[in-house]
This record gives C-alpha cells, structure tokens and sequence, in this order.
C-alpha cells in the first residue's frame, strides 16, 4: 500500500485543498490529511473544528483518513508509515516557501519525497487567510469552500446567510 500525507494547518479547509486531495488520492492508495495542531499561524479554529469539517467533506472516502498532528511533519509521517508528503501550489511565492521546507523535510528525513501538485487555475488565488478575511466582511464565499466551512465561519463571526 502506497501511503502519502497531505499535511496543512486547513484553517480552514478551501475547495482548492479539496481539489489538491482528490488529485492526490487518485495517485495514492491512502492519503492522509494531517492537521497541524501546532504552529506559528494564529489559528481561527480548534485542531478538533478543522478536524471535524475536514472529515465531514471527506466521510465515506475509504482512502481518505484524517488525523491531527503535534511535531515534525516527517515523523508523523514516518509514524504512518508515509514516504510521501503532498503539497499544494497556487504561485511562485507558494513555491519558494513550499520548496524550503521541503528541503529541510529531505534534511530530517532523507527517505521521504515531497510531491507538488499545482491548484487548477480556478483555486489559484483560493487561500484560507483571503476566505477568513471576506468572511468576516460579509463577502460571499460559496464558491470557495464547502457548504460546512461556509456555515462554520458565518457562525464563527456571527452573520447572517448572504441574501
């Protein structure tokens, strides 16, 4: 069995995420969606929230796991038995950071490979931060989030439905 980690903080989870993960999960037999729990970003949700709409989008997907994570990327992935860790890119600036880390990744853990998958051009100015932000001032964010991440940041910041 071919194992890969789809490791982000999700916070929250985009359909340019979801479109990184059913690309991957055509290429793999298991992927895993590590939620980091610990990180530098403030977060706006709990690990166990992102956890919780990530599995609501993903339910019944039998190569689909969700699980958070505390640490290194890499030994979490080496825990899972994962030689394979799935990044997504949208522009150059996602490249410069996502290939840092993955040569500190390659540095820790030599036997593991970082796989890049590029969004579709549709996702590629999709970022959690930008949907947080035009939640907060009311934007509509149908189209760029599940309907359970659309609900959860209305509740989150308190708005009503967009009209």
């Amino acid at each position: 069995m071919i194992r890969a980690v789809y490791p982000g903080t999700f916070d929250p989870m985009t359909n340019g995420h979801l479109d990184i993960l059913t690309r991957a999960a055509d290429l793999f037999d298991e992927i895993i969606v590590a939620v980091a729990d610990d990180n530098n970003k403030q977060t706006l949700f709990t690990p166990a929230e992102r956890l919780a709409l990530i599995e609501e989008e993903v339910n019944g997907q039998p190569k689909i796991k969700v699980m958070t994570f505390c640490g290194l990327t890499v030994e979490f992935a080496r825990r899972q038995g994962a030689r394979t860790l799935i990044r997504g890119l949208r522009a150059m600036s996602d490249y410069e950071y996502e290939l840092q880390l993955a040569m500190m990744n390659k540095k820790f853990a030599p036997e593991i490979e970082t796989i890049f998958l590029m969004a579709q051009v549709k996702y590629s100015f999709v970022s959690s931060s930008a949907i947080k932000w035009a939640s907060r001032l009311e934007g509509r964010i149908e189209d760029f989030v599940p309907a359970g991440v659309e609900r959860a940041l209305r509740e989150k910041y308190r708005l009503q439905a967009p009209r």
